[in-house]
Protein backbone atom coordinates (compact mmCIF):
# COMPACT_ATOMS: atom_id res chain seq x y z
CA UNK A 1 0.00 0.00 0.00
CA UNK A 2 2.88 2.38 0.80
CA UNK A 3 4.31 1.83 -2.68
CA UNK A 4 0.86 2.45 -4.16
CA UNK A 5 0.48 5.63 -2.10
CA UNK A 6 3.83 7.03 -3.22
CA UNK A 7 3.18 6.13 -6.86
CA UNK A 8 -0.31 7.63 -6.84
CA UNK A 9 0.93 10.79 -5.12
CA UNK A 10 3.77 11.41 -7.57
CA UNK A 11 1.67 10.69 -10.66
CA UNK A 12 -1.20 12.84 -9.41
CA UNK A 13 1.20 15.66 -8.53
CA UNK A 14 2.67 15.54 -12.02
CA UNK A 15 -0.79 15.44 -13.55
CA UNK A 16 -1.99 18.46 -11.59
CA UNK A 17 1.21 20.44 -12.22
CA UNK A 18 0.92 19.89 -15.97
CA UNK A 19 -2.80 20.72 -15.75
CA UNK A 20 -2.29 24.14 -14.19
CA UNK A 21 0.58 24.96 -16.52
CA UNK A 22 -1.68 24.01 -19.43
CA UNK A 23 -4.59 26.07 -18.07
CA UNK A 24 -2.41 29.09 -17.39
CA UNK A 25 -0.81 29.12 -20.82
CA UNK A 26 -4.10 28.35 -22.55
CA UNK A 27 -5.54 31.47 -20.94
CA UNK A 28 -2.42 33.45 -21.88
CA UNK A 29 -2.79 32.24 -25.46
CA UNK A 30 -6.47 33.14 -25.58
CA UNK A 31 -5.87 36.57 -24.04
CA UNK A 32 -3.10 37.34 -26.54
CA UNK A 33 -5.20 36.13 -29.48
CA UNK A 34 -7.99 38.42 -28.32
CA UNK A 35 -5.57 41.35 -28.04
CA UNK A 36 -4.29 40.71 -31.58
CA UNK A 37 -7.72 40.12 -33.10
CA UNK A 38 -9.28 43.16 -31.41
CA UNK A 39 -6.55 45.83 -31.39
CA UNK A 40 -7.02 48.80 -29.09
CA UNK A 41 -6.07 52.34 -30.04
CA UNK A 42 -4.10 52.64 -26.80
CA UNK A 43 -1.85 49.69 -27.69
CA UNK A 44 1.68 50.78 -28.53
CA UNK A 45 4.31 48.78 -30.42
CA UNK A 46 5.55 47.05 -27.29
CA UNK A 47 2.05 45.88 -26.28
CA UNK A 48 1.52 44.37 -29.74
CA UNK A 49 4.95 42.73 -29.77
CA UNK A 50 4.35 41.39 -26.25
CA UNK A 51 1.09 39.78 -27.41
CA UNK A 52 2.88 38.04 -30.30
CA UNK A 53 5.69 36.86 -28.01
CA UNK A 54 3.16 35.52 -25.51
CA UNK A 55 1.40 33.59 -28.28
CA UNK A 56 4.69 31.93 -29.26
CA UNK A 57 5.56 31.06 -25.65
CA UNK A 58 2.06 29.76 -24.91
CA UNK A 59 2.05 27.55 -28.00
CA UNK A 60 5.41 26.06 -27.03
CA UNK A 61 4.27 25.38 -23.46
CA UNK A 62 0.96 23.84 -24.52
CA UNK A 63 2.61 21.58 -27.08
CA UNK A 64 4.76 20.16 -24.28
CA UNK A 65 2.58 20.20 -21.17
CA UNK A 66 -0.93 19.48 -22.44
CA UNK A 67 -0.04 16.06 -23.94
CA UNK A 68 1.89 15.38 -20.73
CA UNK A 69 -1.23 16.14 -18.72
CA UNK A 70 -3.38 13.82 -20.86
CA UNK A 71 -0.85 11.00 -20.56
CA UNK A 72 -0.41 11.32 -16.77
CA UNK A 73 -4.14 11.66 -16.15
CA UNK A 74 -4.84 8.62 -18.29
CA UNK A 75 -2.19 6.68 -16.35
CA UNK A 76 -3.58 7.77 -12.97
CA UNK A 77 -7.13 6.79 -13.91
CA UNK A 78 -5.99 3.42 -15.24
CA UNK A 79 -4.15 2.65 -12.00
CA UNK A 80 -7.17 3.72 -9.94
CA UNK A 81 -9.45 1.36 -11.91
CA UNK A 82 -7.14 -1.62 -11.46
CA UNK A 83 -5.65 -1.06 -7.98
CA UNK A 84 -8.00 1.05 -5.86
CA UNK A 85 -11.41 0.30 -7.37
CA UNK A 86 -11.68 3.82 -8.78
CA UNK A 87 -11.17 5.67 -5.50
CA UNK A 88 -8.43 8.12 -4.59
CA UNK A 89 -6.17 7.21 -1.71
CA UNK A 90 -6.63 9.63 1.20
CA UNK A 91 -3.31 11.47 0.72
CA UNK A 92 -3.87 11.82 -3.02
CA UNK A 93 -7.40 13.08 -2.48
CA UNK A 94 -6.10 15.78 -0.16
CA UNK A 95 -3.58 16.75 -2.85
CA UNK A 96 -6.36 17.13 -5.41
CA UNK A 97 -8.50 19.34 -3.17
CA UNK A 98 -5.57 21.50 -2.06
CA UNK A 99 -4.39 21.95 -5.63
CA UNK A 100 -7.91 22.89 -6.71
CA UNK A 101 -7.99 25.52 -3.97
CA UNK A 102 -4.59 27.02 -4.80
CA UNK A 103 -4.88 26.69 -8.56
CA UNK A 104 -8.41 28.02 -8.55
CA UNK A 105 -7.33 31.07 -6.59
CA UNK A 106 -4.52 31.80 -9.05
CA UNK A 107 -6.71 31.34 -12.11
CA UNK A 108 -9.52 33.43 -10.64
CA UNK A 109 -6.89 36.10 -10.13
CA UNK A 110 -6.78 36.24 -13.93
CA UNK A 111 -10.46 37.14 -13.88
CA UNK A 112 -9.73 39.96 -11.43
CA UNK A 113 -7.00 41.23 -13.79
CA UNK A 114 -9.44 41.11 -16.70
CA UNK A 115 -12.00 43.17 -14.77
CA UNK A 116 -9.31 45.65 -13.70
CA UNK A 117 -8.20 46.07 -17.32
CA UNK A 118 -11.82 46.79 -18.30
CA UNK A 119 -12.20 49.35 -15.51
CA UNK A 120 -8.99 51.01 -16.69
CA UNK A 121 -10.31 51.48 -20.21
CA UNK A 122 -9.89 48.24 -22.16
CA UNK A 123 -12.43 47.88 -24.97
CA UNK A 124 -15.63 46.01 -24.16
CA UNK A 125 -15.12 43.22 -26.73
CA UNK A 126 -11.85 42.24 -25.10
CA UNK A 127 -13.33 42.25 -21.61
CA UNK A 128 -16.29 40.06 -22.57
CA UNK A 129 -14.17 37.53 -24.47
CA UNK A 130 -11.46 37.34 -21.79
CA UNK A 131 -13.98 36.96 -18.97
CA UNK A 132 -15.79 34.27 -20.95
CA UNK A 133 -12.48 32.47 -21.58
CA UNK A 134 -11.62 32.42 -17.87
CA UNK A 135 -15.05 31.17 -16.86
CA UNK A 136 -15.10 28.41 -19.48
CA UNK A 137 -11.52 27.20 -18.91
CA UNK A 138 -11.63 27.33 -15.12
CA UNK A 139 -15.21 26.03 -15.00
CA UNK A 140 -14.39 23.03 -17.18
CA UNK A 141 -11.37 22.10 -15.05
CA UNK A 142 -13.28 22.36 -11.78
CA UNK A 143 -16.24 20.47 -13.20
CA UNK A 144 -13.95 17.62 -14.27
CA UNK A 145 -12.17 17.29 -10.92
CA UNK A 146 -15.26 17.68 -8.77
CA UNK A 147 -16.78 14.74 -10.63
CA UNK A 148 -13.45 12.93 -10.47
CA UNK A 149 -13.31 13.07 -6.68
CA UNK A 150 -16.65 11.25 -6.69
CA UNK A 151 -15.31 8.51 -8.95
CA UNK A 152 -17.52 9.53 -11.88
CA UNK A 153 -14.88 9.26 -14.60
CA UNK A 154 -13.53 5.89 -13.46
CA UNK A 155 -17.06 4.51 -13.71
CA UNK A 156 -17.69 6.22 -17.06
CA UNK A 157 -14.45 5.71 -18.95
CA UNK A 158 -15.94 6.48 -22.37
CA UNK A 159 -17.24 9.86 -21.18
CA UNK A 160 -13.81 10.60 -19.73
CA UNK A 161 -12.25 9.92 -23.13
CA UNK A 162 -14.81 12.17 -24.83
CA UNK A 163 -14.07 14.95 -22.34
CA UNK A 164 -10.35 14.60 -23.10
CA UNK A 165 -10.99 14.70 -26.85
CA UNK A 166 -13.10 17.83 -26.44
CA UNK A 167 -10.38 19.53 -24.39
CA UNK A 168 -7.74 18.50 -26.93
CA UNK A 169 -9.80 19.97 -29.77
CA UNK A 170 -10.13 23.28 -27.92
CA UNK A 171 -6.38 23.43 -27.28
CA UNK A 172 -5.56 22.40 -30.86
CA UNK A 173 -7.92 25.03 -32.30
CA UNK A 174 -6.44 27.72 -30.04
CA UNK A 175 -2.88 26.78 -31.00
CA UNK A 176 -3.74 26.68 -34.70
CA UNK A 177 -5.52 30.04 -34.56
CA UNK A 178 -2.65 31.59 -32.60
CA UNK A 179 -0.05 30.23 -35.01
CA UNK A 180 -2.01 31.67 -37.94
CA UNK A 181 -1.89 35.15 -36.39
CA UNK A 182 1.83 35.42 -35.71
CA UNK A 183 4.79 35.66 -38.04
CA UNK A 184 6.33 32.43 -39.25
CA UNK A 185 9.64 31.32 -37.70
CA UNK A 186 11.49 32.27 -40.89
CA UNK A 187 9.97 35.77 -40.83
CA UNK A 188 10.85 36.22 -37.16
CA UNK A 189 14.42 35.16 -37.96
CA UNK A 190 14.65 37.72 -40.77
CA UNK A 191 13.30 40.42 -38.46
CA UNK A 192 15.94 39.58 -35.86
CA UNK A 193 18.66 39.75 -38.51
CA UNK A 194 17.31 43.12 -39.64
CA UNK A 195 17.41 44.34 -36.03
CA UNK A 196 21.00 43.08 -35.73
CA UNK A 197 21.92 45.06 -38.83
CA UNK A 198 20.40 48.23 -37.40
CA UNK A 199 22.41 47.66 -34.21
CA UNK A 200 25.58 47.20 -36.30
CA UNK A 201 24.91 50.42 -38.22
CA UNK A 202 24.32 52.30 -34.99
CA UNK A 203 27.65 51.05 -33.69
CA UNK A 204 29.31 52.05 -36.93
CA UNK A 205 27.97 55.59 -36.93
CA UNK A 206 29.16 56.23 -33.37
CA UNK A 207 32.59 54.87 -34.18
CA UNK A 208 32.68 57.11 -37.26
CA UNK A 209 31.70 60.09 -35.11
CA UNK A 210 34.35 59.26 -32.50
CA UNK A 211 36.93 58.94 -35.27
CA UNK A 212 35.92 62.31 -36.71
CA UNK A 213 36.01 64.10 -33.35
CA UNK A 214 39.43 62.61 -32.60
CA UNK A 215 41.02 63.20 -36.00
CA UNK A 216 39.14 66.27 -37.23
CA UNK A 217 37.94 64.46 -40.37
CA UNK A 218 35.76 61.51 -41.29
CA UNK A 219 37.42 58.18 -42.11
CA UNK A 220 37.86 57.34 -45.78
CA UNK A 221 36.86 53.71 -45.28
CA UNK A 222 35.33 51.58 -42.55
CA UNK A 223 38.59 49.68 -42.23
CA UNK A 224 40.16 52.88 -40.87
CA UNK A 225 38.03 52.46 -37.75
CA UNK A 226 40.16 49.51 -36.71
CA UNK A 227 39.48 46.01 -35.45
CA UNK A 228 36.01 45.07 -34.29
CA UNK A 229 34.19 47.18 -36.86
CA UNK A 230 31.03 45.24 -37.97
CA UNK A 231 31.45 45.56 -41.75
CA UNK A 232 30.10 42.08 -42.52
CA UNK A 233 26.34 41.64 -42.40
CA UNK A 234 24.95 38.50 -40.71
CA UNK A 235 23.72 35.38 -42.46
CA UNK A 236 25.57 36.03 -45.72
CA UNK A 237 23.76 39.26 -46.52
CA UNK A 238 25.55 41.95 -48.56
CA UNK A 239 28.27 43.79 -46.66
CA UNK A 240 27.59 47.19 -45.20
CA UNK A 241 28.76 50.09 -47.35
CA UNK A 242 30.07 53.48 -46.32
CA UNK A 243 30.21 56.51 -48.61
CA UNK A 244 31.40 60.04 -47.89
CA UNK A 245 29.04 62.83 -48.98
CA UNK A 246 29.29 66.62 -49.07
CA UNK A 247 27.22 66.86 -45.88
CA UNK A 248 28.65 63.84 -44.09
CA UNK A 249 28.31 60.17 -44.99
CA UNK A 250 25.92 57.35 -45.86
CA UNK A 251 25.70 53.90 -44.32
CA UNK A 252 23.89 51.28 -46.41
CA UNK A 253 22.56 47.80 -45.69
CA UNK A 254 20.15 45.33 -47.28
CA UNK A 255 17.06 44.42 -45.24
CA UNK A 256 14.62 41.54 -45.66
CA UNK A 257 11.59 43.21 -44.04
CA UNK A 258 10.30 46.77 -43.65
CA UNK A 259 10.97 48.13 -40.19
CA UNK A 260 8.23 48.10 -37.60
CA UNK A 261 7.17 51.48 -36.34
CA UNK A 262 8.44 51.07 -32.82
CA UNK A 263 9.61 53.84 -30.54
CA UNK A 264 13.29 53.51 -31.40
CA UNK A 265 12.77 53.82 -35.13
CA UNK A 266 10.06 56.47 -34.99
CA UNK A 267 12.05 58.84 -32.82
CA UNK A 268 14.05 61.35 -34.85
CA UNK A 269 16.55 63.50 -33.06
CA UNK A 270 16.30 67.26 -33.46
CA UNK A 271 18.75 68.38 -30.78
CA UNK A 272 21.08 71.29 -31.35
CA UNK A 273 24.58 70.07 -32.16
CA UNK A 274 27.40 72.39 -31.17
CA UNK A 275 30.49 70.18 -31.22
CA UNK A 276 32.49 69.79 -34.39
CA UNK A 277 32.16 66.46 -36.24
CA UNK A 278 29.04 65.42 -34.33
CA UNK A 279 26.23 63.75 -36.27
CA UNK A 280 23.15 65.97 -36.54
CA UNK A 281 20.54 63.30 -37.33
CA UNK A 282 21.64 60.04 -35.67
CA UNK A 283 18.31 58.48 -34.79
CA UNK A 284 16.24 57.88 -37.95
CA UNK A 285 16.40 54.13 -38.63
CA UNK A 286 13.13 53.51 -40.45
CA UNK A 287 13.78 51.26 -43.43
CA UNK A 288 12.00 49.45 -46.23
CA UNK A 289 12.88 46.00 -47.56
CA UNK A 290 15.86 45.97 -49.90
CA UNK A 291 18.95 48.18 -49.91
CA UNK A 292 18.58 51.25 -47.70
CA UNK A 293 21.09 54.06 -47.22
CA UNK A 294 20.95 56.18 -44.08
CA UNK A 295 22.18 59.68 -44.81
CA UNK A 296 24.02 61.30 -41.91
CA UNK A 297 24.76 65.02 -41.76
CA UNK A 298 27.92 65.86 -39.83
CA UNK A 299 28.49 69.19 -38.12
CA UNK A 300 31.77 70.13 -39.76
CA UNK A 301 31.75 73.78 -38.67
CA UNK A 302 31.01 73.48 -34.95
CA UNK A 303 27.60 75.20 -34.79
CA UNK A 304 24.32 74.14 -36.29
CA UNK A 305 20.60 73.50 -35.89
CA UNK A 306 19.64 69.95 -36.67
CA UNK A 307 17.00 68.87 -39.23
CA UNK A 308 16.26 65.11 -39.41
CA UNK A 309 16.89 63.45 -42.77
CA UNK A 310 14.99 60.38 -44.00
CA UNK A 311 16.93 57.33 -45.27
CA UNK A 312 17.29 56.92 -49.01
CA UNK A 313 15.55 53.79 -50.34
CA UNK A 314 17.26 52.05 -53.25
CA UNK A 315 15.20 49.63 -55.30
Amino acid sequence: MENHTAKHFVLQLGSLASLYLSLGFLLSLLFSIINITFPDAIDDYWAIESAHSTVRLSIAMLVVFFPTYLFLTRTVNKIRRTETEGAYLSLTKWLVFLSLLVGGGVLLGDLVAVIMAFLEGEITQRFILKAFSVLVVVGAAFHYYLLDTKGYWTKNEQKSVMFAIGAALVVFASVAYGFAHIDTPSTVREQKLDAQQVSDLQQLQWRIQDYGMTNGALPQTLEALGAGTPTTAPNGRPAYTYTLTEEGFELCATFAQPSTENENFMYQSSVVVNEKMMIKNPDNWQHDAGEVCFNRIVNKEGTDTNVPVEPTMKQ
